[in-house]
């Protein structure tokens, strides 16, 4: 990625910025306040390019009391330059526990593949979450 970029957590001024990069957002109410839960629980974490917020991510330590990033998403005119892997490379190094997972709808070739270039590994898939789209879980191990 050639643009510096800047990642830090989200603050409560943010959620409208992350709202608005965050495709599900602009119509699922319920996606808001999870962005807002997110960001007053402290697992949110922002990128910024040239002072725009231009992606976001969430790491939690939920499952099954293991790390987690339960969310990974750069905005539509951000993508392809490299920001979820930032992203990715950012929670991996503040990680906690020895064992990282992910999952992502069997559907999201795009997340599979930026998970699998970052190390991760199939590990299983959860069925009906969604309909006819099987989630598929995701492990690394953190050194």
């Amino acid at each position: 990625m050639h643009t510096p970029y800047h990642i830090r957590p989200a603050a409560p001024d943010d959620h409208p910025a992350l709202c608005e990069i965050d495709t599900m957002a602009s119509h699922h109410p319920r996606r808001r306040d999870e962005i807002a839960e997110w960001i007053s629980v402290d697992t949110c974490r922002l990128l910024e390019m040239d002072g725009r917020i231009a992606a976001y991510g969430v790491q939690s330590y939920r499952f099954f009391g293991e790390a987690f990033v339960e969310m990974l998403m750069v905005g539509s005119q951000f993508r392809r330059q490299g920001l979820g892997m930032a992203l990715i490379s950012n929670f991996r190094a503040g990680c906690t526990s020895s064992k990282l997972f992910s999952s992502t709808n069997m559907s999201n070739r795009p997340m599979q593949k930026l998970l699998i270039k970052a190390g991760f590994r199939p590990s299983g898939y959860i069925d009906n979450l969604d309909e006819n789209d099987p989630e598929v879980v995701f492990f690394c191990r953190i050194p």
